[in-house]
């Protein structure tokens, strides 16, 4: 039964709604550290994986460092497939699509959104083919489409990530078990920083 830590990125110098993909500011870089050291000092050294976006890549940049491995990118886990829309009514979309469920998500997405019950049956599937304890950098969104497979529960959101929070998930056999939630952030909903 393997155990997948599931790591926010730190802090972006973008929204989702104002950059395509942003690296990290100052204080991500920072953030960034600091949950490697943490991972680095409780953890042996174990399969290192990040979605194929830079503010994911520069948040597992320490912890490869330290722990002397790459990331292997996993496209699986990266950010939600954007609907067709510019940044700020995509950020206005999702912003309203997180108050509710998948299912009025994808109803309130215009023509030619992706199929997003698609991307999260590929996310978990991925997760669930997963044979070894595994940190893996990913995103606010994908996080929580891990957690509500594991509560069983169709909303958007189960609960609000803070910036590199490290969500401890195992997977037994078909299906996921919350071993512990990340710090959440502070405020209200994040739409990237």
């Amino acid at each position: 039964m393997p155990t997948i830590y599931l790591v926010r990125h730190a802090k972006p110098a973008a929204t989702w709604g104002e950059a395509t993909d942003p690296g990290l500011d100052a204080t991500g870089v920072i953030q960034a550290q600091h949950t490697a050291n943490r991972l680095h000092s409780e953890l042996p050294k174990l399969a290192l994986y990040s979605s194929p976006m830079r503010r994911c890549q520069e948040t597992a940049h320490p912890l490869a460092a330290l722990w002397q491995t790459p990331a292997m990118m996993f496209s699986e886990v990266a950010e939600i497939p954007s609907p067709p829309l510019s940044g700020a009514e995509k950020a206005k979309w999702l912003a309203a699509g997180m108050q509710g469920t998948w299912e009025q998500l994808q109803s309130s997405a215009p023509a030619g959104s992706p199929d997003f019950s698609a991307w999260r049956k590929t996310l978990t599937d991925a997760l669930k083919n997963l044979q070894h304890d595994s940190v893996i950098y990913s995103h606010y969104i994908a996080i929580n489409v891990v957690v509500g497979a594991a509560q069983g529960h169709d909303r958007v959101i189960s609960f609000r990530p803070g910036h590199a929070s490290v969500t401890q998930i195992e997977v037994r056999s078909d299906r996921f078990v919350v071993q512990s939630l990340g710090e959440e952030a502070d405020g209200g909903i994040l739409l990237g920083k």
